[in-house]
């Protein structure tokens, strides 16, 4: 890992073996990115790969020069990565070059969130600056890259000189691909149905994903990627662009006349404004940008290790996540005390190890049109307090957690009644409701300030481990009272400063508390919320089906540490679809376990399976939370009716793999699974759960080496009757461990 200054080329080559960023001081000043890939030999000039010399667009306007942060009005017509404006209205920057900096580690970005290092010698910061000479206006551009990560994060400080300036915007990355023949891949959706993946052939053109709504959306994930038509998850070229942000986003990949590609990553523009006086400063979310030539699987590999291990901090980073129970679908908000510690009781008794309390235990909510804001307990249905509920539970042997949702305030409640100001919405407008709610301005630091208050008192009443801090609602009428009408584009990153802040200043306050984020499901599942929230919960829709799709679409950029997937009840509550309870646990199982029903209303076979499945997965846990990911079989391509992944553990000695069938068919033709990632020359005990006679499952016992596992893979066929025996959405799990050669 170095990063190499060239003063005789005026280049910056930033490379570990994996990758390199070529940078290079144009002949005007202006910094231009030359090359981001595959790495390249060290000691080496590379001005050739860019335009020589370069000093301006003089007689050249509007040809495809690629520059590191490119701005407006000096003959580059691509979308630029930062707009300007000064006193006189005038738009046009001309960055220069002025200074550098490199250094070891990787600097804090507070107060946004952003990845780290543990000791400095894990990377080294690049930090150029350039200058507007008229305006004064300097930039700060920071690339780190780290030690054996295909990957550089990037960020970019703006400050004003002695003029004040207007940002429109401010991205956090722009970068120049020399061609077009790119497939693009976002994930999009809405409730329910998050993180599917969608894909389009680059065309001369903007293409983009983005959100305008306040938070990162379920619509649109802040995550682009770019993949050549012949790569797929195990092989090709393909990069990587991922924002460490939860508010306002966008991700855009514009291909100009000449057929080069412009990718933009950073705060949706269209939604932001910033002014700085003299002097001040303007700090980007940071951006990561992978390149792999192992195909979605290597970006995905690297993006996941990244946030499990060095954006995900505290406590709960490296720990083993509890398998959970939560009320929600149990009882909704119809429920007290001794109902509580009997559903805690019975799932104790399958091996659950935490009970969780959802919506329903504050203020008088007994439906979802009062008392949010109110964050003081009922004691109607818990008389004895949050405590003495609490304690019952714990005494019990498990832990203990609790939902909130503190960003939100219903019209009837005693906090809108004392302060409606603090609600979004725009003076002498009628405000927006969405699920009988509205959304506090947290770009207020009173606001901050009240609830960082309220929930201390909360979360230091009870012996509480876990937290699930909900969002249900996007923001409408965005308007700062407090803010000048010039300032107003501000309101969303303040917005999501004071959210941020809030979840500082608590998991300061309760560092062994498990946070778990969520908005609706996964409607801001997104890199800036697993600085705080080290996991979070995948999607609302808890069929085991649907589930294929969301978890499939978000392991392409997120852990299987971050993804919480739970059990629940049938028929399902979202679809009305009834699937076997072993489907659903097969399901869950990839990802972070938890159920959604009440265990008291279950019958003893039933009870007899979930304690199975428990224990399975207790057994099972650090490769299911931990292990490498890789997907086989997807349910966006072909049939769409088989899907199958797998989890490997890092010294490759265990893997868990998933085979689910969607609807079944008749006479169904010869199938092979074949596994990647194994190590050839090792022996495998090929071993099947759940335990049973299972024809599919007894074909596959037995030792098998890695290579065979790998080019000839598992035998999934089914003789025609007894495929007919299986009906539609049945799973099976296959667990290998290695073996040493005289025991196979």
């Amino acid at each position: 890992m170095t990063i190499e200054w060239r003063p005789q080329d005026g280049q910056f080559h930033l490379s570990n073996g994996r990758i390199s960023l070529v940078l290079r001081v144009y002949e005007d000043g202006s910094l231009g990115q030359i090359h981001l890939g595959a790495p390249l030999p060290k000691g080496r000039t590379y001005r050739h790969l860019g335009p020589d010399p370069f000093d301006g667009f003089s007689n050249r306007v509007g040809d495809p020069v690629p520059f590191a942060y490119p701005t407006p009005g000096t003959g580059d017509f691509r979308v630029p990565a930062l707009v300007a404006a000064g006193p006189d209205g005038a738009t046009a920057l001309a960055l220069r070059y002025r200074e550098h900096r490199i250094m070891a580690g990787k600097p804090s970005l507070d107060p946004l969130p952003a990845t780290y290092c543990d000791v400095d010698d894990e990377a080294q910061t690049l930090v150029v600056t350039l200058v507007d000479d008229p305006t004064g206006l300097e930039v700060d551009l920071r690339t780190t890259i780290f030690a054996e990560r295909p990957l550089v994060a990037l960020s970019a400080t703006i400050r004003a000189g002695s003029v004040p300036m207007d940002l429109r915007t401010a991205m956090s990355v722009s970068v120049d691909l020399p061609d077009a023949d790119w497939t693009m891949i976002g994930l999009a959706g809405a409730w329910a149905r998050e993180a599917h993946v969608v894909e389009r052939v680059l065309a001369p053109g903007r293409q983009s994903v983005s959100s305008t709504r306040g938070i990162s959306g379920a619509q649109h994930n802040p995550f682009l990627a770019l993949r050549r038509p012949s790569a797929d998850d195990a092989r090709g070229e393909v990069f990587g662009f991922s924002l460490v942000y939860s508010g306002n986003s966008l991700a855009e990949a514009e291909v100009e006349p000449f057929g080069t590609t412009r990718v933009r990553l950073g705060i949706e523009p269209d939604t932001f404004g910033w002014h700085l006086g003299q002097g001040e400063s303007f700090t980007t979310p940071e951006a990561i940008v992978v390149h792999s030539t192992d195909g979605l699987g290597g970006l995905s590999d690297a993006l996941h290790d990244l946030f499990r291990d060095r954006l995900a901090r505290g406590a709960w980073r490296d720990r083993p996540r509890p398998v959970l129970l939560n009320n929600w679908e149990g009882t909704y908000y119809d429920f007290d005390a001794d109902r509580l510690v009997a559903m805690a009781l019975s799932a104790r008794d399958l091996g659950v190890e935490l009970f969780v309390l959802d919506d329903g235990w504050f203020g008088h909510r007994d439906d979802d049109t009062t008392s949010l804001g109110d964050w003081v307990v009922d004691r109607r249905k818990l008389p004895d307090g949050l405590g003495d509920v609490a304690s019952r539970i714990t005494g019990l042997g498990m832990g203990f957690g609790m939902w909130i949702e503190p960003e939100m305030v219903s019209s009837d409640s005693d906090l809108f009644r004392a302060h409606p100001d603090w609600a979004i919405g725009i003076p002498d407008r009628p405000r927006t409701e969405s699920r009988h709610q509205l959304v506090l301005d947290m770009g207020r630091p009173e606001v901050v300030d009240h609830l960082a208050t309220v929930l201390n008192d909360v979360l230091g009443s009870a012996p509480i481990s876990y937290v699930k801090w909900d969002m249900n609602r996007y923001v409408t009428e965005p308007f700062g009272p407090t803010l000048r009408p010039d300032r107003q584009g501000e309101f969303f990153h303040r917005y999501i400063l004071g959210v941020y802040e809030l979840y500082r200043r608590l998991t300061t306050r309760f560092p062994a508390i498990l946070f778990e984020s969520c908005a609706s499901g996964g409607g801001r599942f997104d890199p800036g919320m697993l600085a705080f929230a080290p996991q979070a919960w995948t999607s609302d829709d808890t069929d085991a089906i649907e589930r294929l799709r969301s978890q499939w679409g978000t392991s392409l950029a997120y852990p299987l540490s971050s993804m919480a997937a739970h059990v629940s009840a049938v028929p399902n509550h979202q679809t009305g679809r009834i699937t076997p309870l072993a489907t659903r646990a097969a399901v869950a199982f990839f990802g972070v376990l938890g159920y959604e029903l009440d265990p008291t209303m279950i019958g003893a076979a039933d009870r007899t399976e979930i304690a199975e499945q428990v224990a399975f997965y207790v057994r099972h846990r650090e490769v299911l939370q931990r292990g490498r990911f890789v997907r086989l079989e997807s349910p966006f391509s072909g049939e769409r009716d088989h899907v199958s992944w797998m989890a490997l553990s890092p010294d490759r000695a265990t893997a868990i793999i998933g085979v689910y069938q969607i609807l079944n068919r008749p006479a169904p033709e010869a199938r092979r699974l074949r596994l990647r990632g194994l190590e050839p020359t090792a022996v495998y005990r090929v071993s099947g759960w759940p335990v049973s006679d299972d024809s599919m499952i007894a074909a596959n016992t037995g030792p098998r080496t890695g290579a065979e596992l790998m080019a000839a893979g598992l035998v999934l066929d089914r003789e025609r009757h007894y495929a007919a025996t299986l009906g539609d959405f049945w799973a099976r799990v296959f667990v290998l461990e290695r073996v040493e050669s005289d025991q196979a």
